[in-house]
């Protein structure tokens, strides 16, 4: 899961591009990047691993210079940590092209050597990413007037779309043209636009993840990018917007309601806050139907995520609502951390128990999910310490039992707390002395009450049914050996070692 931004404006966009990034830090904390057109047409570009505040000092946001840029924050599914894989990516031909994409392909071994054997281009990381770029390129390629029309974007994204497999949002500039976004058929990755009219008249454009960027820039929202839609905007401001795939339909990823988008964004004509509140609800009433001979004293979330479904189910249970935990702001999402050492490590130095609201008291925690466990022993151990009599705990999402394989790091399935286990198994291995998770079908109704115009989501990990082709346990066999933790730390050291990246660049 990564954040992209892309901005056409009428004045340098480095800032702009910054703030927007900074709101979507949530999405990745691997690396981050920003890539500028200037006025001599040449890419400027700073990508390092690292947050965005420290990846980019006033000296690199100098020469970041450009009325139109692209951004990217990354968060590792695929290939290694290493700096040569943070985006966005550039290729020289045709044209000059950037791009930045949040989401993961599933056929990327296949179009590398596809890529290679028939276009005659060279994918020097193992990232995706690269593979998906050069796909572009080559189909812009195939155009031979300058400069390129929208048509013929369009139906290089169009033939994109047939090609690639998996899930994918998009932002990319050609140079001498202007910006590309573009959204997979499916909509698994959300993919926002708005503009912002200035007081002269002229219209900037802005796409990104969630429409929380385009909020803290003042752009209006116009709309979501549909699913394989395209939006191109021309260096001068232009827009053009076509449905570029066959048969597109809506299955956005519905992780993202439980945990990665922040509460304050609207996506897919969807409040977050509002379904994490509506995820509550239906967690509380089951809670009230099946546990009606527990004796919970108070109802704590373990924050953030879950503080606003926690509300709720304390509302219908009529139990007092207390914040337990401390949480240390200055320590990134424990979830989305590369390596599980790293998530063990950061899961004491992020949160302390307030032990005042647990000693003495039989207590219902209240988390977003529960994947690996490892999060949730740590702090039920952590309760128990503060002298808990007993430490409830429900998940506003069902059991996650599944890999995922678009762009969330859930990719071996042994990896995952439920798989091959009951409730009550996993009860036991977190220390819970009860466990309770919320049911899919409640799950989907607390998103689609507030647009029922999405009657599927994007479900693998709960129920293990993939929508692309290709999905099999085949397939998950050979992503399980390239992609489990292991062989994770084992990419990360051999990139450090055959390190060949400047990561401070500038391209005529």
């Amino acid at each position: 899961m990564c954040g992209v931004v892309g901005i056409v404006g009428c004045s340098t966009v480095n800032q702009s591009i910054y703030d927007a990034l900074t709101v979507l830090q949530h999405r990745g904390q691997d690396a981050a990047g920003i890539v500028t057109i200037d006025e001599q047409n040449r890419f400027r570009l700073r990508k390092a691993n690292g947050l965005v505040k420290d990846v980019f000092q006033e000296h690199h946001m100098q020469r970041l210079q450009g009325k139109l840029g692209i951004g990217h924050i990354r968060y590792p599914t695929a290939g290694s940590s290493s700096p040569s894989e943070a985006q966005p990516f550039y290729v020289n031909s045709p044209y000059g092209i950037a791009l930045a994409h949040n989401g993961n392909l599933t056929n990327t071994d296949q179009l590398r050597h596809k890529v290679f054997e028939l276009a005659r281009r060279h994918i020097n990381t193992n990232s995706d990413s690269e593979v998906l770029l050069n796909i572009l390129a080559n189909e812009l390629d195939k155009f031979p007037t300058y400069p390129l029309t929208a048509d013929n974007i369009f139906q290089a994204v169009h033939q994109v779309h047939n090609i690639i497999q998996g899930a994918y949002a998009c932002v990319a500039m050609i140079i001498g043209h202007g910006l590309v976004a573009f959204r997979d058929p499916y909509g698994i990755r959300p993919l926002v636009i708005g503009k912002r009219v200035l007081d002269n008249g002229k219209t900037e454009y802005m796409v990104a993840s969630e429409s929380v960027a385009l909020d803290i820039l003042d752009f209006e929202l116009m709309r979501d990018v549909e699913p394989g839609e395209a939006i191109y905007i021309t260096q001068d401001g232009q827009f053009y917007a076509q449905q570029c795939a066959d048969n597109p339909q809506y299955y956005p990823c519905i992780f993202e309601y439980v945990y990665f988008a922040r509460p304050d964004s609207l996506m897919n004509g969807v409040s977050v806050y509002q379904s994490r509140i509506l995820m509550g609800q239906k967690l509380g009433q089951k809670i009230a139907r099946e546990w009606k001979d527990i004796d919970i004293d108070v109802v704590i979330p373990i924050p953030e995520t879950s503080c606003d479904a926690a509300l709720e189910i304390a509302r219908i249970l009529n139990k007092p609502y207390r914040q337990g935990f401390v949480k240390n702001r200055y320590i990134g999402r424990t979830f989305i951390m590369p390596g599980q050492s790293a998530r063990k490590l950061s899961v004491r130095r992020k949160l302390n128990a307030n032990r005042i609201e647990f000693e003495g008291k039989n207590v219902l925690l209240v988390d977003d999910s529960i994947v690996r466990g490892t999060t949730s022993e740590k702090i039920l151990q952590m309760v128990r310490s503060c002298g808990a009599k007993k430490v409830y705990l429900a998940s506003a999402a069902p059991e996650i039992r599944h890999p995922n394989v678009y762009g969330i790091d859930m990719p071996v399935a042994r990896e995952l707390i439920a798989y091959n286990r009951n409730v009550n198994q996993i009860a036991k291995d977190i220390g819970a002395d009860k466990l309770i998770f919320q049911n899919l079908d409640d799950l989907i109704a607390a998103i689609r009450e507030l647009n029922p115009n999405i009657t599927h989501f994007e479900c693998s990990v709960f129920d293990g049914k993939y929508i692309t082709q290709g999905i099999n346990d085949t397939y998950l066999s050979l992503l399980e050996k390239k992609r489990n933790d292991d062989k994770k730390v084992f990419c990360q050291k051999e990139s450090e070692n055959l390190e060949i990246y400047n990561e401070d660049q500038s391209y005529n």
